[in-house]
């Protein structure tokens, strides 16, 4: 339906600028994520904003100044009634965002999420950064490798809500059950993205559980926060720490051991690859099973995910390979 009706319009478009001497309407997208203002989203938007000049597509790269649901359907609620042909969105909760989603479908406009997914019926295609089994199952390992395989670990997530978050650590619960049950799950923290208050919850964690092994930190405001909390308090070295956040952000703390690795796709390739495929999507769908994505080659499409590859580890002896 997508294909047909994409071509309709985009045949319609083109007679009537023909037929006035004009060229034909520039495409124009519109991706969000999760909040503004933060290095992940940040790094997204630089491959986003490539992707889009390599294109010649108008990009609206915009979202709310925290992880607030209700502010992204507002926006998006705009961008419906300015006709995109596109919208691509990180939601904060996988359920509330899918009405203002579906009516977006409704109005013919090409809609997939990215980073974080939505319900099924609500999008046409989901950008994973990498699959939910490889991030869950790559944290728990890193972690056992450095505290044994033993003892009594914690998690601070983002939001309690956010749909990637909450699957990766379903994931991680079966590599802990399966592959390390000496390993014991305490408790799960949010830090509602918010870098300070993810350092006063780990610090928390710490006097509330004296003989900790080891913190997750699973978004990448979570994990500095939570890494300049283990600093401050002398548990460096003592209480184990991993998660995800970009390299920049750690650098300071795998340098000086706080953290010995960083698990993270590429989000400046997230970002490039978000563009590509929704600007395909809008060209007329569905997706081929291999997505020819620019810089990138050819892409994965299984069935409604289109996933950008396996996740990346660094570590103080490749961190400063890597600028984002």
């Amino acid at each position: 339906m997508i294909c047909k009706r994409a071509l309709l319009i985009a045949g319609a478009m083109l007679a009537a600028a023909c037929g006035r001497g004009e060229e034909p309407a520039t495409m124009r997208l519109g991706v969000m994520p999760k909040l503004v203002g933060i290095d992940y989203f940040n790094a997204c938007e630089r491959g986003a904003r490539e992707a889009a000049a390599e294109l010649g597509v108008e990009l609206v790269y915009d979202g709310p100044l925290t992880n607030d649901v209700t502010r992204q359907a507002e926006m998006i609620d705009t961008w419906i009634a300015r006709r995109f042909d596109a919208i691509a969105v990180a939601p904060n909760d996988p359920h509330a965002l899918s009405p203002t989603l579906k009516r977006a479908m409704e109005r013919g406009i090409a809609v997939l999420t990215w980073d974080a997914d939505s319900d099924a019926d609500s999008r046409h295609y989901f950008v994973n950064q990498a699959t939910y089994e490889d991030i869950g199952y790559a944290l728990v390992d890193i972690m056992a490798q450095q505290i044994g395989g033993s003892g009594e670990v914690a998690t601070v997530t983002g939001s309690l809500t956010a749909a990637n978050q909450n699957i990766w650590m379903e994931w991680m619960d079966r590599r802990l059950e399966a592959a390390y049950p000496q390993m014991r799950l305490v408790t799960v923290r949010p830090s509602e993205e918010d870098q300070q208050l993810a350092f006063q919850v780990a610090q928390d964690l710490l006097k509330a559980y004296p003989g900790l092994a080891g913190i997750f930190a699973i978004t990448s405001v979570a994990l500095p926060g939570a890494a300049e909390a283990l600093r401050q308090s002398g548990a460096a070295g003592r209480v184990a720490l991993t998660g995800l956040a970009t390299p920049n952000s750690m650098r300071q703390y795998v340098k000086d051991g706080t953290v010995e690795t960083v698990l993270l796709w590429n989000p400046v390739d997230l970002g490039y690859l978000t563009v590509r495929a929704a600007a395909r999507l809008a060209e007329g769908g569905p997706l081929p099973e291999q997505l020819e994505a620019g810089r990138l080659g050819p892409v994965q499409v299984r069935g409604q995910e289109v996933l950008l590859g396996e996740p990346l580890r660094f570590t103080r002896a490749n961190i400063d390979e890597f600028d984002f």
